[in-house]
């Protein structure tokens, strides 16, 4: 080894990752992400079609004793969760005036209740450990809020509460919780759009482009890293500078 070379940083051991539902965009992604570097990735999603090696377990995150069994099965195959993506989520949109309690209720029991109801579960692993990594996938839109979703800005908003309230609870036990929140991103459900509405959406974007699923996947990377040891009760906005201020 040469004086002026630096010694290469050892490898973190493969560790338990469960992402909810990596069966397509952004939390696909995310999935094989952590994937790629070879963590141990499971998911917890509604129905299949997760990447190759991901275990799928089929369940729904607005049952607790769903989520308790998922998180058993992952637990007994892959060992306790060490880190949690957060990432399932709907929308119901409707104006404020024509929006069912329904809609509004079945948007909060998964996008936010969904997510309680995970973290809960996570936790007592962690606890344990005495380390852990929690990421939210959030939006941009929960924080400077959008007509027609009052319900889904709602449970986003929700979320930048739930991780500073668990960074306060839990920060003194190597567990950090931050919110990644996405901008407009290129997915099935932007390419159906009309052209003219895509473009009145890129104007109001400073990069001038819609977001890629990959970037989303690496901000939760670095979140998830040992490199974010120190960073919890964040929201880093991953959105082309679409939310600046907000």
């Amino acid at each position: 080894m040469s004086e002026t070379s630096q010694p290469t940083a050892p490898r973190p051991e493969p560790r338990s990752v469960l992402v909810t539902g990596a069966n397509r965009g952004i939390g696909r992604a995310i999935a094989e992400r952590f994937l790629a570097q070879g963590d141990r990735v499971a998911t917890l999603a509604r129905s299949g079609g997760a990447p190759d090696g991901v275990l799928t377990v089929t369940g729904d995150v607005t049952d607790t004793a769903a989520v308790d069994a998922a998180f058993a099965e992952v637990e007994a195959q892959h060992g306790p969760v060490e880190v949690l993506v957060a990432n399932a989520g709907v929308t119901r949109d409707g104006l404020l005036m024509r929006m069912t309690d329904e809609d509004f209720e079945q948007v909060v029991d998964v996008n936010l209740t969904g997510v309680f109801r995970c973290v809960r579960r996570a936790s007592k692993g962690m606890i344990r450990l005495r380390r852990g990594r929690i990421v939210m996938i959030g939006s941009t839109v929960g924080l400077y809020g959008n007509a027609g979703q009052v319900n889904y800005t709602a449970t986003k908003a929700g979320l930048v509460g739930m991780a500073r309230s668990i960074t306060r609870e839990l920060g003194g036990r190597g567990i950090t919780a931050n919110v990644v929140a996405p901008g407009f991103i290129e997915t099935a459900m932007t390419a159906e759009l009309p052209q003219d509405r895509q473009d009145a959406y890129l104007g109001t974007i400073p990069a001038g482009r819609f977001g890629a699923v990959d970037e989303i996947a690496a901000a939760v990377e670095f979140l998830a890293s040992p490199a974010a040891g120190y960073i919890s009760g964040a929201v880093l906005p991953v959105d082309g500078g679409l939310g600046m201020g907000h």
